[in-house]
């Protein structure tokens, strides 16, 4: 796949906006933002195109592209590069910016001591970097978690007193097209099968996540997933290891119910301990990984480690993962609809060993083998739903036989279809199984966002099982 054109702006970026033409490609979360930005530093016209707009709220569609000459464009993270737009830019000898890149640009400008630090990973990114936010609460340091979660960094920017960390999670989206941030530290959660069909295949997928090792000279990387360890043999800067295992001198590890640095300690012969698997409401393996790369971070930037403690324990994660919603007759609800991908199935449904497994949506390209391969064992029945169930049935049939498969199919209304779905778990769980919504798949086909999807069941599960 072709890459987008990336060319420096002569001179000051900030006094270069002033009166200048812009376009904006997108006009989701990062496209608004950057529109703000923009009009905040006097740009004269600023075009926003979006692919099914109409001429609408300043939104125009992408296919009506206006004729003239722009300073510059910005784009989000979420458009292919194959997209006939950039070859039009191209043609047309138009700059195109990442969000990101753009940022760092006028950065050394607006707050040229502001650090930042980057995460990524198939799953667990908010949650980290939210982990992260808790820290800088905790220690008193003026820092905020942003990128794909929260404000975008432009947005940030705007900010009167600058921030002094950006604490940036980050898409695959946003790494393949951003090149010019240079990160104090980085930290890889996983890398797993998703958003194959954007990046056309997974080998150009995990490129993407790697890449984020190209801008840093630190990272903090996840010993456990075989993926990472392969990919970063080459790679020449200072690695921090971290795995449920008990760590070597350079890692941080767990030892029996402790996290423990053995990383960031001034004597290779001592440890340090950052947490108890006690100071965790939730202390399911993925979540302590989270906690592991938060921590990570946290000491590249010199935090004290009761500080970093102190920020675990006060950490409460956000609702759509592995969220309890009603406990009755010896059956636990569990809404983990953030579990967009096979992976984060996987890992809901390694927290529980007798399971109702609610599943579908859109697949995005990846396959369920693996996941039913992997954790079919502990499946009693499984609720399909969505565009993409057949795949998940396909699996089950050949890897995990013994578990009954039901479909619910009611197209009247998201509302309607949860309910249905409810009822059918509810008709053949038993006191000890976990009613377990964790897709694997995104929610867009039958619902508005992974969140919406979330709620409804919830609301669902609390309408129709008593409490």
């Amino acid at each position: 796949m072709g890459r987008v054109v990336r060319m420096s702006a002569a001179g000051s970026f900030l006094s270069e906006i002033n009166g200048k033409k812009y376009l904006v490609i997108g006009g989701g979360v990062t496209g608004k933002g950057a529109v703000e930005f923009l009009q905040r530093y006097g740009a004269g016209e600023i075009v926003v195109v979006d692919e099914s707009a109409t001429e609408v709220a300043g939104i125009a569609p992408v296919a009506n592209l206006p004729v003239g000459d722009f300073a510059m464009a910005i784009t989000s993270p979420g458009w292919r590069p194959d997209h006939p737009i950039f070859a039009e830019l191209a043609a047309r000898a138009v700059s195109v910016y990442s969000e990101l890149d753009f940022a760092w640009q006028v950065k050394s400008e607006l707050a040229p001591n502001q650090k930042w630090i980057g995460l990524t990973g198939t799953n667990g990114k908010t949650t980290a970097i939210q982990m992260v936010e808790s820290i800088f609460q905790a220690a008193g340091i003026d820092g905020i978690a942003c990128g794909n979660v929260g404000v975008t960094a432009l947005t940030a920017l705007l900010r009167t007193k600058p921030y002094d960390v950006l604490a940036l999670e980050l898409s695959s989206f946003q790494i393949y097209r951003s090149d010019l941030p240079r990160y104090e530290a980085v930290a890889i959660l996983n890398i797993a099968e998703d958003h194959i069909d954007w990046h056309g295949s997974f080998k150009e997928y995990a490129a993407a996540k790697m890449k984020l090792l190209n801008q840093t000279n630190t990272a903090i990387l996840n010993l456990n997933d075989p993926e990472i360890v392969l990919r970063s043999v080459s790679w020449g800067g200072r690695k921090i290891l971290f795995s449920l295992d008990t760590p070597q001198y350079g890692e941080i590890g767990l030892v029996e119910n402790i996290l423990v640095d053995r990383a960031f300690s001034v004597d290779p012969e001592s440890a340090e301990l950052i947490a108890e698997l006690l100071d965790f409401s939730n202390p399911v393996p993925h979540n302590i990984m989270n906690a592991m790369a938060a921590a990570g971070l946290a000491l590249s930037l010199k935090i004290p480690h009761p500080k970093i403690r102190a920020g675990l324990i006060a950490f409460a994660p956000d609702r759509h993962r592995l969220e309890i919603v009603v406990e009755n007759e010896g059956v636990t609800w569990v809404n983990d609809s953030k579990a967009t991908n096979p992976h984060a199935a996987a890992a809901a449904l390694g927290s529980y060993l007798s399971v109702i497994w609610i599943a579908g949506g859109l697949a995005k390209g990846a396959s369920m083998d693996g996941l039913v391969k992997k954790m079919g064992q502990r499946m009693k029945h499984a609720i399909l739903i969505g565009q993409d169930r057949d795949l998940i049935r396909a699996a089950l049939i050949e890897y995990a036989p013994h578990v009954a498969i039901h479909d619910v199919d009611n197209s009247a209304s998201a509302e309607n279809l949860m309910v249905e779905v409810v009822r059918k778990a509810h008709a053949v769980a038993m006191s000890g199984d976990t009613v377990l919504l964790a897709p694997a798949c995104a929610s867009m086909d039958q619902f508005t966002s992974y969140s919406h999807r979330g709620d409804v069941y919830a609301q669902a599960v609390r309408s129709e099982i008593s409490q």
